[in-house]
């Protein structure tokens, strides 16, 4: 057997509690080794040795991942276990923090010592597969060109770094109607405090919104008419530097050495003048200088922004920018202080990679997912992985985070920052309905970037940034293709709440497939969505957990599918109950959503 590839520790990566008396088991080993694995625990105060058989959550290109949930009758405390796995061909292993043995071990093992209430990472239940939409204010509608600043580009002007377009709350509010229609639950605005350069990430003063945007009570009107609408709403807070003209740095230049505010920025030498050399800033852009959020007193004013809008502004919560180069006791403060005031805001922060550092239930509730977005950018935009390669991704970044986690990541296409997916793939909206139905209908959030369903293109920044297009302009059949999948999420709770499992993936005609479920529940709905990624038609025999009839929720004919017989080997059969098959004719790049007819 391969031992190097069986890991466990006695970490929250690994062992971890869902509640005071609930514990969350991991267990990672070679793929496809290990028939059966189950956790042998007890309480070291003499309690009887039980057993808990686990379940192989995900599969990537080289492991396995187990996982089981142990619900205890009291708070989970001194717990003792070790792990018994059985090959494919019945022979008996055990794993202790001493490694892999082939006799039951008589000491060494592992212990849970005790589930504090704070070890419970407590995430808001609103967040938990919402749909989100982010928005450039400058970009997305002015509601009175009349009262637009002389400078102001004409709506639709080609976007540069330096332009202005006009976009402000009120523009915004008036939309809400819209964004109802659309299906959209929570709203992430790019920064909207006064600041330099159009796009706001350089602050000068956090506790007002820019004038070219609105006031302070436009955007407390924006807020409270979100919540009339069902809608939440999320600001960014751009805490890790600020601008130039932000007056304690202006103290800096001021004042120099004499300046009480010195430390508050990473000052590298006297006299301090615009310069990267001066300073650390956001990479050597010198008009964003670094503030210093290890200093306490940085941190104390942090929270105090974040508090002021939660309660004065009642937003619902904060997306961080760039939260992995923050310090990070400012994110465990931050997290102490108002989620005691405020327990169901979401703190929400931006990073690039695997944000798990954040999310141990001391930080942050949720990350930007751009490990997600960079495995669709490749298989439906670039279509330079194949669907194994593919799958193999998605399942590592499901291994990766915690499945409570999975729930609440915030899963994008794109955004201020990237390419639009709409120019990644060509400018084929058919594959941007592929990945966009991809996104609706897997673990998480999805992440709806302006413009994204009303076919906007456009390459980096600041192409990206184009303004949001209306009426006539927008694409009517891609904002339909939008509004008929996100109701198909909003109207089966497996998709938003229930697990995932690859069912299909077929290298050699470019197809994929998966199930959602709820686990535990044999009667439960189940929803399957299959991807024909590839300009050729293909027929695709996707295996299915149930017998009977099928029908494809996005087809107006209401085409009955018959499920046939298994016959032959299908994708993850070893670790999925299959009942049936299901033949299926895919047009070129075609999405079809099945679903058990007459109910389960």
């Amino acid at each position: 057997m391969n031992k190097e590839a069986v890991l466990h520790s006695n970490t929250e990566d690994f062992v971890y509690p869902i509640a005071r008396n609930q514990l969350m088991f991991r267990l990672r080993t070679a793929k496809k080794e290990f028939k059966k694995c189950q956790v042998i625990y007890w309480n070291r105060d003499g309690g009887m040795e039980k057993k808990q058989t686990m379940e192989c959550y995900a599969r990537d290109e080289l492991f396995d991942y187990f996982q089981c949930k142990i619900i205890f009758t009291k708070v989970a405390r001194y717990q003792k276990y070790y792990f018994e796995m059985e090959e494919l061909q019945g022979a008996q292993w055990y794993f202790t923090p001493y490694g892999v043995t082939s006799l039951p071990p008589s000491e060494s093992f592992f212990e849970y010592l005790y589930a504090n209430q704070n070890d419970v990472c407590q995430t808001p239940d609103w967040a938990k597969g919402t749909i989100y939409y982010q928005i450039f204010p400058d970009r997305f509608f002015n509601e009175n060109p009349d009262h637009n600043h002389t400078d102001c580009d004409t709506w639709g002007t080609p976007p540069t770094r330096e332009n202005y377009m006009g976009g402000n709350l009120r523009g915004i509010c008036s939309k809400l109607p819209y964004l109802k229609d659309l299906g959209v639950e929570c709203l992430y605005l790019n920064p909207v405090f006064e600041g330099d350069f159009n796009h706001k990430y350089a602050t000068t003063d956090y506790f007002r919104i820019d004038p070219r945007f609105g006031t302070n009570e436009e955007l407390k009107k924006l807020a409270d008419q979100c919540h009339q609408q069902g809608i939440r709403i999320i600001l960014d807070g751009v805490f890790n530097h600020t601008g130039i003209h932000f007056q304690f740095f202006q103290d800096i230049l001021d004042k120099q050495e004499q300046s009480d505010y010195k430390d508050w920025f990473w000052i590298e030498k006297f006299p301090v003048t615009i310069s990267q050399y001066s300073y650390e800033c956001v990479g050597a852009y010198p008009y964003m200088p670094k503030l210093n959020t290890a200093n306490p007193d940085v941190r104390d004013y942090i929270i105090k922004i974040m508090d002021y809008w939660l309660g004065e502004y009642q937003i619902d919560g904060w997306r961080l920018d760039v939260a992995d180069e923050v310090d990070s006791t400012l994110w465990e403060q931050a997290r102490i202080i108002l989620k005691s005031k405020y327990p169901s805001c979401i703190l929400l922060g931006e990073t690039w990679g695997y944000g798990g550092r954040m999310l141990r239930g001391n930080q942050l509730d949720s990350v930007m997912n751009y490990m997600f977005r960079d495995a669709l950018w490749d298989y439906f935009g670039k279509h330079c992985i194949s669907a194994t390669v593919f799958d193999h991704r998605i399942n590592t970044m499901l291994a990766l985070y915690r499945e409570e986690t999975c729930h609440l990541l915030y899963n994008l296409l794109d955004s201020h920052d990237t390419e639009r997916f709409m120019y990644v793939c060509g400018e084929n909206k058919k594959i941007l309905q592929m990945a966009s139905a991809f996104q609706m209908l897997f673990t998480g959030s999805p992440a709806i970037y302006y413009g994204d369903e009303a076919g906007i293109t456009g390459k980096n920044d600041p192409d990206c940034r184009r303004c949001m297009v209306w009426d006539g302009q927008a694409d009517q059949e891609l904002f339909l293709w939008y509004q008929k999948i996100i109701a198909v999420r909003k109207d089966h709770p497996c998709i938003r709440e229930g697990s995932y499992r690859t069912i299909h993936a077929d290298d050699r005609t470019n197809s994929f497939a998966f199930v959602r479920y709820c686990l535990g529940s044999e009667n439960c709905e189940k929803i399957y969505a299959a991807f024909n990624n590839s300009p050729e038609k293909s027929k695709i025999l996707c295996p299915v957990l149930e017998d009977g009839e099928f029908t494809d929720l996005l087809s107006d004919s209401g085409e009955t599918l018959k499920a046939v017989p298994l016959a032959g080997q299908f994708y993850n059969q070893d670790i999925t109950a299959y009942k049936a098959a299901v033949s299926l004719e895919m047009p070129p790049y075609a999405v079809k959503i099945l679903i058990k007819k007459g109910g389960y």
